[in-house]
């Protein structure tokens, strides 16, 4: 059943050609410690590699340019803004997932990014209108 204590994951992926592997890091660390101070943030972290390149150092190792949040469904809008102030102006890819389903988005400014808050308020809602059936 839905309630109010939902959560949905963004995964998001800095997507821009001209940036290298450093700057792209770089900018999701920011981001990082930014939204790691935010109240509407329930666990925000680097995305693990869970298939690393053969002959990597053992252990975890993450994907560069790219972090996952979690966050609570009532603070989607305020977090997407956020973001969205921060990296409106860069191409970015983001994975909305809820309840076992994902849908992946690309964005070039703010409102395309707001398009996930869509993208996630209709995933929560298929899910809660098969749970009443």
């Amino acid at each position: 059943m839905m309630t109010a204590e939902s959560h949905v994951v963004f995964t998001i992926a800095i997507n821009d050609p001209e940036l290298d592997a450093e700057e792209k890091q770089e900018i999701i660390q920011i981001l990082l410690n930014q939204l790691s101070d935010r109240e509407e943030v329930e666990r925000v972290g680097r995305t693990e590699d869970l298939n690393p390149e053969e002959g990597s150092k053992p252990g975890i190792s993450f994907l560069v340019g790219i972090l996952t949040a979690e966050v609570n469904v009532k603070n989607i809008k305020k977090f997407l803004g956020f973001v969205g102030d921060r990296l409106g102006n860069k191409p970015i890819k983001i994975a909305v997932e809820a309840n076992n389903r994902k849908v992946e988005i690309e964005a070039n400014s703010r409102k395309e990014l707001l398009e996930a808050e869509r993208v996630a308020k209709e995933l929560l809602a298929t899910v809660q209108d098969n749970s009443n059936g």
